[in-house]
């Protein structure tokens, strides 16, 4: 394992930048590799700052040839969960998970386990929406019982699928069985991953300046390394540590409650990022790389032009936007002290990530003048030409639920194309009223077109909440399609789970 040194506030100083004439050092070596698990982890949040090292960082560095030599010291390695994956969304999806490893710098939290292999308890995937104006953090609870599909094992051998605890997907099968069992239960593609261990946690948050905590009571945690008063604090290195891996001494002792609190710490160390003065100081940002890039194993496809491209992406994204949730679990049956996903309410919650805003119904800058067309504006007749039973309702529903003014619902001819229409009499309004409708529908854009079709049948749609005032704009026919893309939602978090968000506003002294 590559030895690690922290440069964020101890040892030698690191220039901000490489001077001319200043030879770079080398790139540490890389680390080696470990296979077989072991067993009873505690979980670090190594993570939490690395990915927003990618992400919000790359894009403020100047420095392209020192930006070039920091890239050049990252650990990589392969995703490759199978030929069968989940499609482009234009979101991005980063899964973060922490590794226990006892290798090097990390046998003095058990060296009994040193050559044992590594193992995670912390699984999360940080979702940022494809226009990059928001992120959400989904933990996964680590004893959650999940169908694992078949995956090739640390030790290549082929592990056969089976309802597991969802961490066993790393602990067996590494990385890219973690995101093909994540791909497999959630149907949302994972496009990176980060992997950080206890030593680069630490350094991490040491090269921040620490990070505020608040306790409700005093804590006393001699498994996590973890003793300090009630209060806030502002902790470093082993007591950063000890409180994302404290368990039985805060909170109702479940793993749940430590996920709230990684979310907490994690939206803290957002605001340090993003509102400490770390991207206008080029000597804590120096800092911060250094020690990033000690910490961190990431996936071969995130590379330098790859970092770049993301930070432009999300130049502008703060930590308000950024809102922590887990995926809504319930006791499962056989086992109390391990949990299930809760239906519906796990699977309206990931079709809701995949159907968040997309970048690509944004119209382009200075494109038209025309004002912009409200959807409590826009009347709507809806027909479903699928043939599948009862869509024109569903989609009737999602629709008026974001405002849209449904008056019909019926059927349509069979057809293997959604389309959106307006009658040839609107022809000046058509277009702007069906753009409304477009900019709520899943994948690429599709524009309205002229003339609408005869429904089969057709019928009176009741809304819950009538408006104020009745539109009297052009009325817009929605034909469903074989194609359907589904309906965009407006948060990747649903309503029934807002109660369930930790922000920015989320109270630390829980």
């Amino acid at each position: 394992m590559r030895e690690r040194r922290n440069e964020g506030g101890h040892g030698r100083r690191v220039a901000p930048f490489p001077q001319p004439k200043t030879p770079m050092p080398a790139p540490h070596s890389p680390r080696s590799r470990r296979s077989t698990p072991r067993r009873n982890p505690l979980t670090p949040l190594g993570w939490v700052s690395v990915a927003l090292t990618l992400v919000l960082v790359a894009g403020a560095l100047g420095a392209y040839g020192y930006y070039r030599y920091l890239d050049s010291g990252i650990e990589r390695q392969r995703i490759d969960p199978g030929t069968t994956r989940p499609p482009e969304t234009g979101a991005l999806n980063v899964l973060l998970v922490g590794s226990d490893s006892r290798e090097g710098t990390n046998k003095k939290y058990g060296a009994t386990t040193v050559g044992a292999g590594e193992r995670t308890d912390t699984i999360m995937v940080l979702h940022i929406a494809p226009n990059r104006d928001a992120a959400t953090m989904i933990s996964f609870p680590r004893d959650s019982m999940v169908m694992v599909p078949d995956c090739e094992g640390r030790n290549g051998a082929v592990l056969p699928g089976g309802l597991r605890q969802i961490n066993s997907a790393f602990n067996d099968g590494g990385i890219n069985c973690t995101i093909k069992t994540l791909e497999s239960l959630t149907n949302i593609k994972i496009n990176h991953f980060v992997k950080v261990d206890f030593t680069g946690f630490k350094g991490i948050i040491d090269a921040l300046g620490g990070i505020e905590i608040c306790l409700p009571k005093a804590v006393n945690d001699k498994e996590a390394k973890f003793v300090l008063g009630p209060g806030k604090h502002v902790v470093k290195g082993e007591q950063a540590l000890g409180y994302v891996r404290t368990r039985y001494s805060l909170g109702d002792g479940s793993d749940l409650g430590r996920i709230e609190r990684q979310q907490i710490f994690l939206t803290q160390v957002m605001k340090k990022v993003t509102d400490g003065g770390l991207l206008t100081d080029p000597g804590k940002l120096n800092s911060f790389l250094q020690a990033a890039v000690q910490a961190v194993t990431v996936d071969e496809g995130l590379g330098l032009d790859r970092m770049l491209e993301i930070g432009r992406s999300v130049s502008g994204l703060t930590a308000k936007e950024l809102k922590g949730i887990t995926v809504p679990v319930e006791p499962y049956p056989e086992d109390k002290a391990r949990v299930q996903f809760a239906q519906p309410a796990a699977r309206d919650f990931f079709e809701a990530v995949r159907n968040d805003t997309d970048i690509r119904t944004s119209p382009a800058p200075g494109k038209s003048s025309a004002p912009k067309i409200e959807h409590e504006q826009v009347r709507l007749q809806v027909l479903n030409g699928t043939g599948e039973q009862g869509k024109a309702l569903q989609v009737a529903d999602a629709l008026a639920a974001q405002g849209f003014v449904v008056t019909q619902v019926g059927n349509a001819a069979t057809t293997d194309t959604t389309t959106i229409r307006y009658a040839k009499k609107d022809a000046q309004d058509g277009p702007a009223y069906g753009d409304a409708v477009a900019a709520r529908l899943s994948q690429d854009k599709r524009t309205p077109v002229q003339g609408k079709v005869k429904a089969v049948t057709s019928q009176p749609y009741e809304l819950k909440t009538p408006p104020a005032q009745a539109p009297d704009g052009p009325v817009i026919q929605l034909v469903i399609g074989k194609d359907w893309p589904g309906v965009r939602v407006q948060s990747a978090i649903p309503d029934a789970l807002k109660d369930k968000v930790v922000d920015s506003n989320t109270n630390p002294c829980k």
